[in-house]
């Protein structure tokens, strides 16, 4: 089976994702440990309350069509004929989604200053950075279904190259504090959606065609989903704005420190998920009794290797942050192994929640999300305030698995696996 699986596509289109996540990943590591000894835990925390801001607008800007896009791709037999025209109406959804959002913020922005403890420039900059985020998702997730992780990986590595350079000139050598850090993130994935969007044209897949039937299709398919994103943003954002509120902009500081640590296994894990969609799809089309089985054994290993991984942060992971993030950040030692669990229990979830994907069952996503998403937001709420900043850790761990248990039961009856352990281990 191992044999299988090291010649098989998955396995070194997988090898490439991860080698890039790993260097993608490894930039952001390097820049906190010079950004935690530039900017206070307080002042990091106005960056983590920014994160969650543009979150908020990148749900809203372009309601996710890029998904649409993505699954569009596997209904054409000739994909590059006819995705031009389906990529230009999710293109058009994000400019007059992005244009009904600014007009509707200016007359609330006073008080979402006052509120988030953001300035009102940097408000409306959010719907920059979310452009530029919908342009990034729809030129990747392009060359994702078309096999293409060494021009993923590319794209990717250079943003971030250009993140930690601004970044680090503004915040260093000019001193601009976290205005400097803000900027850099701004700027890098605006610019980013810019150059994406015109790969996208010189590969003749945006035409710039008014297509209403086009996008029409497009937000059938990703309206459904819009509670689902909510339900993420309440499940992995919007903790950090509540931590903020209950517990001060120092312990959001703290809190962003070991997301941004436990963020690497995410990115390892997504790495994995990028390549194993477009290799999943394919074997569920086949149908075939023998690759079922494989595909099952396959996640359950995978399972097992999460929960290795899980063990490890409990013994060796504050350690390593204080390391990393230098005097000053030990709350965020004791709160890392715990997001290392919720991001290992999401690792579980990508590979369940692919098959409702695949049957288009976006109704069922976004109605376990959602519902996710208000249980740990309860839980976080209680935790806080009877546990303090450890709580906001036991409670993403609680909607992550409230998430991925109900997925998994879902997908089962979606898509017939086998999935129980007796009949496929003990034959």
């Amino acid at each position: 089976m191992l044999g299988k699986i090291r010649r098989s596509s998955l396995f070194s289109e997988a090898g490439i994702y991860l080698v890039v996540t790993l260097i993608n990943a490894s930039i952001p590591f390097l820049l906190l440990p010079i950004l935690t000894r530039y900017l206070t835990p307080e002042k990091y925390g106005v960056v983590a309350v920014f994160q969650v801001w543009c979150s908020l607008l990148s749900v809203l800007c372009g309601l996710n069509t890029y998904g649409a896009a993505t699954r569009k791709h596997y209904d054409y037999d000739e994909p590059d004929t006819h995705m031009g025209d389906y990529i230009s109406a999710c293109v058009t959804i994000l400019v007059i989604s992005v244009i009904i959002v600014t007009i509707l913020l200016l007359p609330f922005l006073g008080l979402l200053s006052e509120v988030l403890g953001l300035s009102q420039g940097w408000l409306l900059a959010g719907a920059l950075f979310a452009s530029g985020s919908f342009m990034v998702q729809l030129r990747l997730r392009q060359w994702q279904v078309r096999k293409k992780p060494v021009k993923y990986g590319q794209f990717q590595i250079s943003q971030s190259v250009l993140n930690m350079g601004l970044s680090l000139f503004l915040v260093v050598l000019l001193t601009m504090g976290v205005d400097g850090r803000l900027i850099g993130l701004t700027s890098a994935m605006f610019f980013f959606g810019a150059v994406g969007a015109l790969l996208l044209w010189r590969d003749e897949l945006l035409k710039f065609t008014w297509q209403p039937t086009l996008m029409k299709d497009a937000l059938e398919f990703s309206l459904p989903l819009l509670p689902h994103f909510a339900g993420s943003f309440l499940l992995l954002t919007v903790d950090r704005a509540i931590i903020s509120s209950v517990l001060g902009l120092e312990a959001a500081g703290h809190y962003m420190v070991a997301v941004q640590l436990a963020l690497a296994l995410n990115l390892i894990l997504q790495s994995f998920h990028k390549a194993y969609v477009p290799w999943l799809f394919e074997r569920i089309k086949r149908d075939n009794a023998e690759e079922k089985k494989q595909i099952v054994k396959g996640s359950y290993c995978y399972f097992i290797i999460l929960l290795i991984v899980v063990f490890l942060a409990f013994i060796f992971g504050g350690p390593v942050l204080i390391i990393v993030a230098g005097p000053g950040y030990e709350p965020a030692g004791e709160i890392l192994p715990w997001l290392f669990l919720a991001q290992a229990i999401r690792g579980m979830y990508y590979i369940v929640s692919s098959y409702l994907l695949y049957a288009k069952k976006t109704q069922q996503i976004s109605k376990i999300t959602i519902l996710s998403g208000v249980i740990s937001v309860a839980f976080l709420i209680f935790f806080l305030k009877t546990y303090g900043l450890i709580g906001a850790a036991w409670a993403g761990c609680v909607g992550a698995s409230v998430q991925f248990l109900l997925t998994w039961y879902t997908a089962s009856r979606a898509i017939v696996m086998p999935w129980s352990p007796r009949k496929l281990f003990l034959k």
